[in-house]
């Protein structure tokens, strides 16, 4: 295991990488002569293979990439492995429109098409068809949401609204993790590693058969890493150890296939507030350790009827406790059961309709920084669905009409309709447009809050009442209503030879009734010391606009060799007329949030069947609300396999600077960190 006390260079990973490479290549040459290659699934394949690859998560059903009238993107497991990336935000940077920006090493900020957040509030997240969208803060917390890198077969993104499929929360897209079947696992497969900033890291899974029609698996992990440093190079607290295990076993019985699935996991991490940003009289400590533990059981059944006709039956149960910084507990429970039924009609039409309940259980304690009232509260979410696919002209023209209907408890029924044209000329071309409503709706923070910001130096129309400090203090509401986007997208599909294709998308989005603060009149404290309270309310007087175009390119010079390059764009404007729209980095400045331009040059390349280089060269434009430039940075993993089924690589990331920034916290500030160059070792053996 490398030192991290000892700086790492770039020269240095890139010297030790050739002469392993020079010497592995030149015995390589000799031991393989008249042998044939080992296959590799995707490498091997030709891009107009992989445009054949199948999706579910745009329709709900299975069809090939190339056909879903979507601005849709799938990171395969050879993308993953490939990439080097330990943990699923850090895969994600792989797809175009993705903003993958890091807080912390246990804190990240994920989003698409902009308003990026630690709690990104428009994105529907799940795990296997299970949501892991959290009921208090509407977001996703990323450090809870991982599982055996090796086991994840692809992840499909879904760049826009696919709320009339996915409901509430799908509004700027939807990213679907997709775990492979058991019977796809089977064998031992042991890794494990360690470096710079990935101190260690180890895993382990086992898959057999209890009969033929019965297969399963089982995998612990665990992992170390290191914490990050401020920008003035303190230690911020936030070192990370976490430990996984989990299981699956998949039955299969005629036309039915059954399906049970769970986890448990256990992190541990700290953090460090800014204390420019929140100072006393709220802070009792700026840095301290917490935890959380939690798991999920996840139960499926499928019928296949024909081709075109199936039935789907799932439920999960899901929990997870907290215990947070400044000795916040919180207790939530989340129970889903969702129904949905495929069948042709009329011969045009492939229908599929469907229906879900979902109830949301969460407990909370007040502290100096958060509070929620009442303590405990459930909710209930019911709704349906209905697409139906019609075929105009027989694979050449379809048009998909859809809604869903989604209750609950905060704003009643939301209805959000969506209609899509998907013109294939030819089988080189095709043409997607489509028009889409979706809804945000509130999370029960929004509600019931009561969030000590930030503490203010000053504020407009108080300086004269200084030098009392002024905290802002935020307030739910239970006016606070759904947020609203009309978008209209279009994307084209060109395959110009078996090795070379692209895929571009535009779109603009209409948004209303977006959270916007409204501050109220400030208030004094009285107590030791005495401050001010300037509350703040939620409110839905913003709005706003968005257009970006996307683009990614596949080109395959050789049979050896992969190259795939992704760019977006996106332009965001808000208007608001709150006073605080300058302090508010979630809506009123959320222009000034997102980089506007991302790129993303990837190159993997196979000297034979027991060496491979893979390149990732990234860009990111800067984020002016937090004055972070823009970057560029790529990281490289040589793999060496020198032996069947055994697999010895290493990976530098970030290897352009010592460290660089991405993000800062928002509604809990966090001390903004600098993400470090590292490297890190391992190897996989499978038997």
């Amino acid at each position: 295991m490398l030192n991290p006390a000892k700086p790492f260079h770039p020269k240095l990973f890139i010297v030790l990488a050739l002469c392993w490479l020079a010497n592995t290549a030149s015995a390589e040459s000799k031991s393989i002569s008249g042998k044939q290659p080992v296959s590799n699934p995707f490498l091997d394949l030709s891009i107009e293979e992989l445009m054949k690859v199948e999706v579910t998560s745009a329709s709900r059903h299975s069809q090939k990439l190339s056909e879903v009238p979507s601005a849709i993107f799938v990171i395969t497991q050879d993308d993953i492995r490939r990439s080097g990336a330990t943990s699923i935000p850090e895969a994600l940077r792989m797809a175009p429109g993705v903003e993958v920006a890091r807080i912390g090493t246990d804190k990240w900020a994920v989003s698409i098409r902009g308003f990026n957040g630690r709690f990104a509030d428009k994105l529907q997240v799940m795990m296997d068809g299970r949501s892991v969208y959290n009921p208090l803060f509407a977001g996703v917390q990323w450090e809870q949401q991982d599982t055996l890198m090796e086991d994840i077969e692809r992840i499909e993104v879904i760049r826009g609204p696919n709320a009339a499929v996915w409901g509430a929360n799908a509004v700027n897209g939807v990213i679907n993790i997709i775990t492979k079947k058991a019977a796809d696992t089977q064998g031992t497969l042991i890794s494990g590693g360690g470096g710079s900033f990935e101190h260690g890291f180890a895993g382990a899974r086992y898959g057999a058969k209890i009969n033929e029609d019965t297969p399963f698996r089982i995998y612990v992990k665990g992992f170390t890493r290191n914490n990050m440093q401020s920008l003035t190079g303190e230690n911020t607290n936030d070192q990370w150890h976490s430990a996984r295990g989990g299981f699956r076993l998949d039955h299969r019985r005629g036309i039915d296939q059954f399906t049970v699935q769970g986890d448990i996991f256990y992190n541990s991490y700290g953090d460090r507030l800014d204390k420019s940003v929140l100072g006393p009289p709220i802070i009792p400590t700026e840095a301290a350790r917490g935890h959380d533990a939690g798991g999920n059981l996840r139960l499926r059944w499928d019928r296949t009827l024909s081709e075109k006709s199936a039935i789907m039956l799932q439920t999960y149960y899901d929990r997870v406790d907290y215990n947070l910084l400044a000795s916040a507990i919180f207790k939530t429970e989340s129970f889903d059961i969702d129904f949905q039924h495929r069948f042709p009609l009329f011969d045009r039409h492939d229908v599929t309709w469907g229906a879900n309940y979902r109830l949301y259980h969460n407990t909370v304690s007040d502290t100096q920084l958060i509070s929620l009232s009442p303590r405990t509260q459930t909710n209930h979410m019911a709704s349906a669905f209905i697409r139906d696919e019609i075929t105009l002209l027989p694979e050449r023209l379809r048009l998909n009409l859809g809604s869903r209907f989604d209750h609950n408890d905060f704003t009643g029924m939301e209805i959000q309709p969506n209609a899509r044209l998907m013109w294939t000329p030819d089988n080189q071309n095709s043409i997607w447009m489509a028009v889409s409503r979706a809804v945000r709706t509130p999370s029960r923070a929004e509600n019931d809050v009561q969030l000590n910001t930030r503490t203010l130096n000053g504020v407009p129309g108080l300086s004269a009442l200084l030098p009392f400090p002024v905290l802002a203090q935020l307030m739910g509401s239970s006016s606070f209503n759904s947020e609203k986007l009309i978008a209209y997208e279009m994307g084209y599909r060109h395959q110009f030879t078996p090795k070379a294709s692209i895929d571009i998308s535009g779109f603009y989005n209409d948004y209303s009734q977006l959270r916007s603060p409204t501050s109220g009149l400030p208030y004094f404290h009285a107590g030791f010391p005495p401050y001010l309270i300037l509350p703040i309310e939620l409110t839905n007087k913003a709005s706003g606009e968005a257009y970006g175009v996307e683009t990614s390119v596949e080109w395959k010079p050789t049979e050896k060799w992969r190259l795939q390059g992704n760019y977006s764009f996106l332009n965001l404007k808000i208007h608001s007329d709150s006073a605080l729209r300058q302090l508010d980095p979630t809506t009123g400045s959320a222009n000034k949030v997102s980089p506007h331009h991302q790129i993303s040059l990837r190159s993997n390349y196979d000297f034979s069947e027991k060496l491979q280089l893979n390149l990732w060269l990234r860009y990111v434009s800067s984020v002016d609300f937090y004055r972070i430039p823009g970057y560029v940075t790529m990281d490289a993993k040589l793999v060496h396999r020198p032996v069947k089924n055994v697999e010895l690589f290493v990976v530098g990331q970030n290897l352009f600077s010592q460290n660089h920034r991405e993000f800062v916290g928002d509604f809990i500030p966090s001390l903004p960190v600098t993400i470090p160059r590292g490297v890190y070792a391992g190897a996989e053996w499978r038997f």
